[in-house]
């Protein structure tokens, strides 16, 4: 079945990262995760690329940033995560 390229950036001992790590992993979503921990270069290069104040979890889908946890959550909870990661939307 077709899916969207998923890439989540995150660190490994946040709370907010281990749970979209996990509704991800529950979803069956094959996705990329890039582990920003410790390279600030990195988060400098996010926070700059997306506007947005540097809050991780961040999930693309496609190369489209879709947001963090809270973002997400409220994709899973509208149905609409399904169809956006199968590019129905």
């Amino acid at each position: 079945m077709y899916q969207e390229e998923v890439v989540l950036y995150a660190v490994a001992r946040s709370r907010s990262c281990r749970r979209a790590r996990r509704l991800l992993r529950r979803k069956g979503y094959a996705f990329e995760e890039v582990d920003v921990g410790g390279d600030e270069g990195l988060l400098v290069s996010l926070s700059e690329a997306t506007g947005r104040e540097m809050l991780l979890p961040l999930v693309f889908l496609g190369g489209r940033l879709v947001g963090g946890l809270d973002e997400i959550e409220a994709l899973e909870h509208s149905g609409d995560l399904d169809r956006l990661v199968r590019g129905r939307v």
